[in-house]
């Protein structure tokens, strides 16, 4: 382009050189120079210069229309126009070199600056090491960029961007092969294999094999930056991820502890009965009434009753911990929801007086009817368990608003102020001494499911309430 220009130019100031004069035309013809140095660098202005060499000499400088040039006067002049012409190329060709560079660096910083952003944010150890890659590919322009880790003593490949490692170069990367490989982000070739490591606070944490690197001081100089971003987000990536793994952990010892506290609690009593009733009956048989032997072992058939319950308890428990608990609705009245209960409990009830009150009108509910089921049997149990001797338990079904609410109260104590908001926890140490059991959380996690709610009241005259809401059935039925 600078060559044609220039010959272009000349052809067009030749008619006129006896008017413009040769100090005119050398200037004219800086133009082709700074054109060819613009677009293709020095040697394309150093072109432009010879062209322009020897259109000035042959229509510029007398004898006009041949080389010749004459007199020293005339070789001066072109020396100077030939010297003056490189050092414009050079000029130029320094100044839009610079003018890339710059503009280079502008945009790799910017995409760096959005990833670093991104790095801060908390990101899953995954995502972090593709997008880690990805953006090193892409940014610094090479083939291929790969992040290992170490894990057993080799170094795996965790991510991976354009042209994946081959064999051979996993084999050069392994610590022990013996083969040498380039490290950091020193000049070399742009399509060997070179490792960057990824290591703040002097703890490694990962590798950067990269096939390729970057041509530009100023592009090397940010790969440096950003390595050293990109190994901060992974560490703090892999902390988060450990400190989460931990909280599972301790979050799990605490279940375990809370389990066993909870099971030893359900457990005390009823296998004490059990031993006393059955120890009694083994040694002294004969030697007891026939009434005393009936309650004996209405005592462990109850607590056996007990034990069964609270076995079913674990393996709910266990259910809802592993996210299988599926609901089976269909629509249920609630006088037989409560009857079928209470029948379940058979004996276990036998101290206490039960009263159920459930208008006829009340709508039936739309429910998973086993669960509910478990969930009234356990509200039940609570209240028999707190409940005074030959004391009543009451059972009431009504709508509140536009919701069926179903209350079990018993006569017993009644929980304390401060342990009502969390009495349906899992495993909640009563400020009274002793847990809360399974039964409750149980029930809450039940009616929940349901997309309803349990709740705590103080039942009128003293005493324990707790209170459950059921979904109203939309089937046609009782209004």
């Amino acid at each position: 382009m600078g060559v044609a220009s220039a010959f272009a130019l000349g052809g067009i100031l030749v008619p006129f050189r006896s008017d413009i004069g040769s100090s005119t035309a050398a200037l004219v013809l800086v133009i082709p120079v700074v054109v060819g140095a613009v677009i293709g660098g020095f040697p394309a202005g150093a072109s432009s210069v010879v062209a322009g060499f020897l259109i000035y000499d042959y229509g510029f400088v007398p004898p006009y229309n041949t080389l010749s040039v004459g007199t020293t006067q005339n070789w001066t002049a072109l020396v100077v126009y030939v010297v003056v012409m490189l050092l414009v190329a050079r000029v130029v060709d320094i100044l839009d070199t610079t003018r890339v560079a710059a503009r280079r660096a502008e945009e790799v910083m910017r995409r760096v600056s959005e990833m670093s952003e991104l790095l801060v944010g908390d990101q899953p150890v995954d995502e972090l090491l593709r997008n880690i890659v990805s953006t090193a590919q892409t940014v610094f322009g090479v083939p291929g960029v790969s992040l290992l880790e170490l894990e057993g003593g080799r170094l795996v490949v965790v991510a991976s961007a354009g042209e994946p490692l081959t064999p051979e170069e996993l084999h050069q990367l392994d610590p022990h092969s013996g083969l040498p490989i380039r490290v950091g982000t020193s000049p070399g070739a742009t399509t060997e294999l070179r490792t960057i490591a990824l290591s703040p606070s002097g703890r490694p944490v990962g590798i950067l094999a990269m096939r390729g690197i970057p041509i530009l001081e100023t592009d090397r100089t940010v790969l440096s930056t950003f390595a050293n971003d990109a190994a901060v987000a992974l560490e703090r990536a892999q902390l988060r991820e450990q400190a989460v793994r931990s909280k599972l952990l301790e979050e799990a010892d605490r279940f375990r502890r809370g389990l066993l506290g909870a099971v030893s609690h359900d457990l005390r009593t009823p296998l004490a009965t059990i031993k006393v009733a059955s120890s009694t009956l083994s040694a002294r048989g004969e030697l007891i009434t026939v009434t005393d032997r009936q309650l004996l072992h209405q005592l462990i058939e109850i607590e056996s009753d007990r034990l069964t319950r609270l076995v079913t308890n674990l393996l709910d428990m266990t259910r809802i911990e592993a996210g299988v608990l599926t609901l089976h609705r269909s629509t249920v009245s609630v006088t037989d929801l409560v009857t079928e209960s209470i029948a379940a409990l058979g004996s276990t009830l036998s101290e206490n007086s039960i009263s159920v009150t459930v208008p006829d009108d009340l709508p039936d509910v739309d429910i998973d009817r086993v669960l509910m089921g478990q969930v009234l049997i356990n509200l039940l149990d609570n209240a028999a368990r707190h409940a005074p001797p030959h004391s009543v338990i009451t059972v009431i079904g009504e709508r509140r608003e536009s919701q069926v609410v179903l209350s079990v109260a018993d006569q017993g104590p009644g929980v304390p102020v401060g342990d009502r908001e969390t009495i349906f926890d899992r495993f909640t140490q009563i400020s009274t001494g002793g847990r809360a059991g399974l039964g409750l959380t149980i029930a809450k996690t039940f009616v929940e499911a349901h997309g309803e709610r349990v709740w705590y009241e103080e039942a009128p005259g003293g005493g324990a309430q707790f209170v459950a809401s059921l979904p109203v059935s939309r089937s046609p039925g009782r209004a």
